[in-house]
């Protein structure tokens, strides 16, 4: 439960197909943590319960102790994995991407916090740019996010017009992602 007293849940979406990193992303270590780990530490420490992952290798992830659930949309985009998490939390859900390496428990409860709204379908994390990859999404946006998909789109930001949508604005550097092994050097923590 949050300080607010409603439930919020946390997932990092795994499935990406992590071309541009050589290797599956959610498993690079980072400072002797692996990214899927180290991103849901920053859910859980940001007061998300319970704490899973999306898509990708769910042996794998379970073997490190993670919850993990299939994707309704395997390589189909993140769009899926967003879907697939609040089905399957039924409550408010930060998402994130598994490669979001310098993510932290302020930036969480930022979203978290929000968590007892009922006006809302979506809070989407900010920096210097929209990053819709890092947002508490509400049960009530399914339908939406759905219907895009079942459209055809797979891009989340295509998916944002129409939802009842709130941005917070986050610590400069929380959204930093890691695309390639040289991006890996960029984390400040």
């Amino acid at each position: 439960m949050t300080e607010h007293g409603c439930g919020v849940a946390g997932a990092v979406l795994t499935g990406g197909a992590s071309r541009r990193m050589g290797a599956d992303k959610a498993f690079v270590e980072v400072g002797g943590t692996s990214l899927v780990r180290r991103v849901a530490a920053a859910l859980a420490a940001g007061g998300c319960r319970p704490v899973f992952a999306v898509g990708g290798d769910l042996v794998r992830l379970r073997a490190a102790g993670l919850e993990a659930v299939r994707d309704g949309w395997p390589g189909e985009g993140p769009l899926g994995g967003i879907v697939t998490a609040v089905r399957h939390a039924g409550v408010p859900t930060v998402v994130v991407a598994t490669d979001l390496v310098d993510l932290d428990a302020p930036t969480v409860g930022a979203l978290a916090r929000h968590a007892g709204r009922v006006d809302l379908d979506a809070v989407v994390a900010r920096t210097d740019r929209l990053e819709p990859l890092c947002a508490l999404w509400w049960p009530s946006a399914v339908e939406a996010l759905a219907a895009h998909l079942a459209a055809g789109e797979r891009a989340v930001h295509a998916a944002l017009p129409g939802l009842r949508l709130e941005v917070e604005q986050v610590r400069p550097g929380a959204l930093t992602n890691a695309n390639t092994p040289h991006d890996l050097g960029r984390s400040t923590r």
